[in-house]
């Protein structure tokens, strides 16, 4: 595996400056693996060796504005040229409490390389590049893992101490499409997760459902950690949930799942979706069907999950609740998602019933969920099918919507409240009952200016004078 670092002219610069102070500057981390992968710079972490803390600052402050990070360990952020830069000393880490945060850590610049990279996670994230001599610095075979897919833990006694690690090597699948390795495997299984937050959690799921190609690798190694089993114990029902195979020759609802899943990574790449919408569109279809095991019968031999789509609302909110997902960006991820899963069957419904569904009906679903990515994630789910499946249903749908100019949210409502008050309407109960029915009226398409809401209004206001 050959790769050219090509690091940035500020950054060499910097790492100079840290030689000629007598210490010697490291890449360190993720940046290391994603370059031999031939993958670009996103920032840069530095290790600095050799050289006391103070002095280090010292040389830092001759490249601008430094920020000081952490409490217990030391982190110097500063902003090179545009580039993100985590300036640090090697890490002496003893544990102290129970969970991934219970560690007294210390900087220490003398120590080894070895033993400064003996408490990361996985081989894979333990090489070091010096920038400066060229030289990949790989104490643990990380290269050789890189190059055959091979997740790997550095050292199995420390690597239980965090049990933040097991989630990353479920995101780390996905990402880099890697095997585990078995000791790897069996040391994750057994790690208890039950200290780990919301925010965390939500953190590796994050980067699995945005960053992988395939995240159903990284779902199905959750499944295969036990991560499933101990924190979304709602999902684990899914599999071996039997379907139709008729309508579902897939295989079962977890299968069907993670097919559906990979589909949708397809589709919000495609669409160039920004990142809150992506999360929801992602989330919907992992959870579209959550509750088919609660629904599950057979009527005249066929397998059925009469109105999984709302049974569903419960159980997808204990698993958002899990990962604390709320609003992105100002952008009510948690709102929609819940409304995708409610509503997921209404494009196919919509489009057997085509030649009686109303442009009322269109407008009345968008003003419960952005039928945008309704089609996306019933499209994740129609494909998800097997290779005969077909999305001329959903289609369909989402020409419709774009026609109705309603994809992304309903009409706005013509006549206001501010109209009824200039027809010496009092404010209060019976304002708000007219301007619903108005509304009304607006999404069947009886009214459609201004003028004919108002005439509206004053037929309504003359009846009860």
């Amino acid at each position: 595996m050959t790769a050219r670092f090509d690091v940035p002219e500020p950054i060499l610069a910097l790492c100079r400056a840290i030689r000629e102070a007598g210490g010697r500057a490291l890449l360190v981390g993720g940046g290391v693996r994603d370059r031999l992968l031939g993958l670009p710079w996103k920032d840069f972490d530095v290790e600095v060796y050799g050289l006391p803390a103070d002095a280090v600052k010292l040389v830092l402050q001759r490249f601008g504005e430094v920020n000081i990070v952490g409490e217990s360990f030391t982190v110097y952020k500063l902003r090179l040229h545009g580039w993100d830069v985590d300036v640090s000393l090697p890490r002496r880490e003893t544990k102290s409490g129970r969970g991934h945060r219970g560690f007294r850590v210390v900087g220490d610049p003398f120590l080894s390389i070895e033993e400064a990279t003996r408490r990361r996670d996985f081989t894979i994230n333990a090489m070091l590049y010096d920038p400066l001599t060229e030289e990949v610095i790989d104490p643990f075979g990380g290269r050789a893992d890189l190059e055959r897919r091979i997740l790997r833990m550095v050292d199995a006694r420390t690597f239980p101490e965090d049990s933040l690690r097991v989630l990353r090597a479920m995101q780390l699948v996905a990402r880099f499409e890697c095997a585990i390795e078995p000791e790897t495997r069996a040391v994750c299984r057994a790690m208890d997760l039950s200290d780990l937050p919301s925010e965390r959690i939500w953190g590796e799921m994050e980067k699995l459902l945005l960053l992988a190609r395939r995240p159903s690798l990284g779902l199905q190694a959750a499944l295969d950690l036990l991560v499933i089993d101990k924190l979304f114990p709602d999902l684990r029902w899914l599999v071996g949930c039997p379907q139709d195979p008729i309508w579902h020759p897939e295989g079962d609802v977890w299968t069907h799942t993670l097919l559906a899943v990979d589909r949708a990574a397809e589709l919000v790449r495609d669409h160039q979706l920004p990142k809150e919408k992506w999360l929801t569109v992602m989330l919907a279809v992992l959870l579209h069907d959550i509750a088919k095991p609660l629904t599950l019968k057979e009527e005249n031999g066929r397998i059925r999950t009469p109105g999984h789509e709302e049974a569903g609302l419960e159980p997808s909110r204990r698993v958002l609740d899990r990962l604390n997902v709320h609003t992105m960006n100002g952008y009510d991820v948690r709102h929609q998602v819940l409304a995708l899963v409610a509503n997921h069957l209404k494009p196919a419904q919509f489009y057997r019933d085509r030649e009686r569904v109303t442009d009322g009906a269109f407008r009345r679903l968008a003003a419960r969920c952005d039928l945008e990515l309704l089609y996306l994630v019933a499209k994740a789910d129609a494909l998800a099918r097997g290779p005969a499946s077909s999305s001329e249903a959903e289609e369909w749908f989402i020409e419709r919507a774009r026609r109705l100019g309603v994809e992304h949210a309903p009409p706005k409502p013509i006549l206001m409240g501010r109209h009824l008050l200039q027809l010496g309407m009092k404010p209060g109960p019976e304002m708000g009952r007219l301007l619903r029915a108005v509304y009304e009226m607006q999404l069947d398409g009886k009214v459609t200016t201004l003028d004919e809401a108002l005439r509206v209004a004053r037929e309504w206001l003359g009846h009860r004078s």
